[in-house]
């Protein structure tokens, strides 16, 4: 087991998400909750911006507790009472962090709740019972049924602390089980380090040699997408024919997302399992898909949620992440003898060092030159899992770009 410095257990908190399959009066009880919950949260919230507007002064969590507490003595509001009250509580805990994130700029400001997105409720232990893989929620009578696909887990000794059911708006039902567990065991030692470019042509070039191609989901189920979409823009408001065109589109979409969910999910675990050290750049997403001709690539590559999975998956395995700053010039420096070009237009695909004469791919010179940076970072950072930034100044080649004259480089595509 994992210990730190105090030689105490190191706590995590995993979360198993799995299809969960409710008989219909089930169903009926959970779907009376989700709108209770959609209620509370938008109701509270228009309370929030009345009295900001009216007043000048926000409200705290213990005053919509209070609110919530009247709502249920009203004969308008009456029926909040016939579903269980953690699931509402819970939801103006949410929201009560949701403007304190705002507050600190680090999340923008919460919108209302529709009835067509997606509906959740989280349930806390006082609101549910799990013994021996049974779940058992309040206001129901029989255990919730759900598919179980983690091996390695036995589902009779969880012990969750949190349990979020669903229901996405392609109509399947979800449970997560978020638990507390110990950290696991780091993965097995290795001596290799990888630098990693992104790209849309190629997903990523690493700095062996070895090229992952970019599989382009949406773009391979666009055809249909947008064939749904014409269904869609046909129906009429409020018929069932345009319900069900709604939930044809909701499933074309839910393809797209798993497939790519799961190619982002085993690219990021062989990396995790092959190198000790990981180095990425930093790439400002935000104001890359404000270029029209790239923005729905970008989006469909999935550059940010593929940090986001090799930060964790590093963290976990006892792997260094090093991410390299985006005004580093990867593409523009020559990893053979460090020579900074003056320019390098994007069409630009090989090019020939004026310096060393060498021949260079602009991707894997990149991921050389990043791997460059990541190793510099990590010798100066020692024991530092967490990475960190390559800015402007210096440069980790052998050789500085920086006081190079600049000369015109020769190019061939």
């Amino acid at each position: 087991m994992d210990r730190d410095g105090s030689n105490t257990l190191r706590i995590v908190r995993t979360a198993y998400k799995c299809r969960a399959y409710p008989n219909p009066e089930q169903a009926a009880v959970l779907s009376r909750t989700f709108g209770c919950v959609r209620v509370v949260w938008n109701k509270t919230l228009n309370e929030r911006h009345r009295r900001y507007r009216e007043d000048g002064a926000q409200t705290s969590y213990r005053a919509t507790d209070a609110a919530l507490t009247q709502w249920k003595r009203t004969e308008e509001l009456m029926f909040l009472s016939e579903v269980s009250c953690v699931p509402l509580q819970q939801a103006l805990r949410h929201q009560h962090a949701a403007f304190q994130n705002f507050f600190a700029g680090r999340a923008r400001r919460p919108r209302f709740k529709p009835r067509t997105g997606r509906q959740s409720a989280h349930y806390t232990r006082s609101a549910f019972r799990m013994r021996e893989g049974a779940l058992k929620l309040a206001k129901t009578n029989a255990p919730l049924r759900f598919a179980w696909s983690f091996g390695d887990v036995d589902v009779a000794g969880l012990d969750p602390t949190m349990v979020v059911i669903s229901r996405e708006p392609h109509g399947r039902w979800y449970v997560t089980f978020a638990v507390e567990t110990t950290a696991p065991v780091p993965a097995e030692a290795t001596v290799s380090a990888v630098g990693v470019d992104l790209g849309l042509t190629t997903f990523l070039v690493m700095s062996d040699g070895q090229r992952i191609a970019n599989p382009r989901h949406l773009s391979r189920k666009g055809r249909n997408l947008a064939r749904y979409q014409r269904r869609l823009a046909r129906c009429r408001p409020g018929s069932n024919n345009r319900y069900k065109a709604k939930r044809k589109v909701a499933r074309a979409h839910r393809k797209v997302r798993n497939a790519r969910k799961d190619f982002l999910h085993r690219t990021t675990t062989a990396l995790v399992r092959s190198a000790e050290l990981v180095a990425i750049e930093d790439l400002s997403i935000k104001n890359m898909v404000r270029n029209r001709r790239l923005s729905r690539a970008i989006s469909d590559a999935g550059w940010g949620e593929f940090r986001r999975q090799l930060e964790y998956k590093c963290e976990r395995a006892g792997r260094t992440l090093i991410v390299v700053n985006r005004w580093y010039p990867s593409s523009k420096t020559c990893s053979t003898c460090g020579h900074l070009l003056a320019e390098l237009k994007l069409s630009t695909r090989h090019w020939t060092c004026p310096g060393c004469r060498a021949r260079h791919d602009r991707d894997l010179n990149a991921a050389k030159n990043i791997l460059a940076a990541g190793q510099a970072v990590a010798r100066a950072n020692a024991g530092d899992a967490c990475g960190a930034d390559v800015r402007r100044q210096g440069t980790p080649l052998p050789q500085s770009a920086m006081k190079q004259e600049t000369r015109v480089v020769r190019r061939n595509a």
